[in-house]
């Protein structure tokens, strides 16, 4: 008995520890593990319990750790990191690097926290690593400079992926296209070549469920899966646009990997093969061209918006028919939690959504009206709270 309680002790620890660190779009599949939540809301849109005007300029989402909001913005051309406690109290903020001042300014990739560290990368380049608590930095490099490799058009656009001791990043060099660095100190410890490609603004994923545990990135013109402990390429399918825009993290289910980008591309189904070293095309569909927004997969279906094509989407998930398309919303992203679907448009609008194949049953909206620029950050759901950020300001409202 006294084994057994240990056991379950240290399984409920786990359980805590895991749900209490949220990085991109949760664990990069925008789906969150959250139960009991509002199935309505209010005309006037859940309660607001806080909110902090002051970020500066941005589109990056919060990531929480260990009782923290963590996010990221820009002022003055140089990029800060903001540490909130739960309550909405600022209880840090600290410099990282030269943000992203051009055009649709701001900062771009959400923050990944991990053992004590926080990891951010900024439209200039500059990869920081910084104590969690005090904000110091720990080690900086500029994966451009350092890696010989371009910046793109709108900034590099990406958050970091831990695997180990591993952070994974994509510079996008001819040579050094994806690498692999030390987490701890910042030193090389692989690099894959890929296709050569420039970086597409696409946070990697880390598939573990293969014979070959893989990393799989878009990037200008192709989607790559490498090796993630040796970095050796495995394989690369072509899939291109105008320009060379591929913002969404592919979204992997059962040896399936949905690859959307906007511009008239639309998505690509592959179906890895031989235990992950190789892949082929299941399914496309050129009108479902989702952009910015990502999607969801929720059952044998997955949701998400256009871009040129300004319909909300649901698509079957193994053959690639399109179930629906609708105008009830504008184009915006997507997060699923406790049976409902959350979409949040560009215009601002903020929507509860049922995820019926048959058709886009909105059950309640609201307008963000806080805020700056472009709505553009992802939602964020965690302990019965959901956080909004809009350009200089982050809200947080009661959705339990």
């Amino acid at each position: 008995m006294k084994k057994l309680a240990i056991s379950v002790l240290l399984f409920s620890a786990l359980t805590i520890s895991a749900q209490d660190h949220i990085q991109w779009r949760n664990d990069r599949t925008g789906i969150y593990p959250e139960t009991g939540l509002l199935k309505t809301w209010p005309a006037e849109g859940p309660q607001m319990l806080w909110h902090y005007d002051g970020l500066g300029e941005g589109h990056s989402s919060v990531a929480i750790a260990t009782g923290k909001l963590y996010v990221t913005g820009m002022t003055d051309g140089q990029g800060y990191v903001y540490v909130f406690d739960m309550n909405g109290k600022l209880l840090n903020k600290k410099p990282y690097g030269k943000e992203w001042d051009k055009n649709y300014n701001g900062s771009r990739g959400t923050v990944t926290v991990n053992d004590g560290k926080v990891y951010v990368i900024a439209g200039m380049g500059d990869l920081a690593c910084l104590d969690a608590n005090t904000l110091d930095m720990i080690w900086k490099k500029n994966i451009l400079t350092d890696f010989d490799a371009p910046n793109i058009e709108w900034g590099i656009n990406e958050s970091p992926l831990i695997i180990g001791d591993k952070l994974i990043a994509t510079p996008g060099g001819k040579k050094h296209n994806m690498v692999a660095l030390n987490k701890n100190t910042g030193e090389l410890v692989w690099s894959c070549p890929g296709e050569g490609n420039i970086s597409a603004y696409c946070s990697p994923l880390y598939i573990t469920d293969q014979q070959v545990p893989l990393i799989v990135t878009h990037t200008a013109d192709h989607v790559i899966g490498v090796d993630a402990e040796t970095g050796k390429k495995l394989w690369s399918y072509e899939i291109k646009n105008k320009y060379s825009v591929h913002a969404n993290t592919p979204v992997y289910s059962d040896g399936m990997l949905l690859c959307t980008s906007g511009y008239g591309k639309g998505s690509t189904m592959l179906r890895l093969t031989n235990g992950g070293r190789n892949v082929e095309k299941a399914w496309e569909a050129t009108e479902l061209d989702n952009r910015i927004g990502a999607m969801v997969k929720v059952g044998d279906y997955a949701y998400g918006s256009g871009d040129t094509n300004r319909y909300w989407f649901c698509v079957n998930w193994k053959t690639g028919e399109i179930s629906y398309k609708e105008r009830g919303l504008a184009m915006g992203n997507i997060i699923y939690a406790d049976g409902l679907l959350y979409c949040y448009s560009d215009r601002g609008e903020m929507a509860l959504v049922k995820p019926d194949p048959a058709k886009l049953d909105v059950v309640s909206k609201f307008m963000i009206t806080m805020g700056t620029d472009q709505h553009w950050a992802h939602p964020v759901i965690h302990k019965g709270v959901m956080y909004v950020r809009h350009g200089d300001t982050l809200m947080a409202y009661n959705i339990k």
